[in-house]
């Protein structure tokens, strides 16, 4: 049974309904993002490929070099390797329900909020250190 109690990351909340990290299967979970949040840097994922349907409001999503803002009942596939990130510059917050295969879990997720909510500005090394052991990767900067 999958704890549904909402992960705050910062700004972002993250309710698991499936994590299949586990059983190495797929997972989902609802993702919130209000208005003008801080959210995760570029990245890519080594184990998983990424799936977001956007829910409520409007998602500014992009895969590589393809930047959309994604509406309500629109979607955006990020295979495993690709660069992709989010953001919501828009004035309404943002629910969008993301799949993963196979899911990287909601422990992923746990690990994060306890650097960003350790007091003070969140440690860099630490958090780059979380994403390596669940296979993110941080982009290059200024480019994939």
């Amino acid at each position: 049974m999958t704890d549904s109690s909402p992960i705050k990351v910062g700004q972002l909340s993250i309710r698991y309904l499936v994590d299949g990290s586990a059983a190495g299967s797929v997972g989902m979970f609802e993702l919130k993002v209000p208005p003008s949040s801080n959210v995760p840097p570029p990245h890519s994922h080594t184990n998983n490929d990424e799936c977001v349907y956007v829910l409520k409001g409007t998602l500014r999503y992009s895969v590589d070099a393809d930047v959309r803002d994604l509406s309500a009942g629109e979607s955006m596939y990020s295979p495993r390797g690709s660069v992709h990130q989010f953001s919501n510059p828009f004035n309404a917050e943002v629910r969008a329900l993301i799949v993963q295969s196979p899911d990287i879990g909601a422990q992923y997720f746990r690990d994060v909020a306890a650097v960003v909510t350790a007091g003070g500005p969140p440690d860099k090394a630490a958090l780059i250190s979380v994403m390596a052991r669940y296979g993110l990767v941080p982009a290059s900067p200024g480019g994939a």
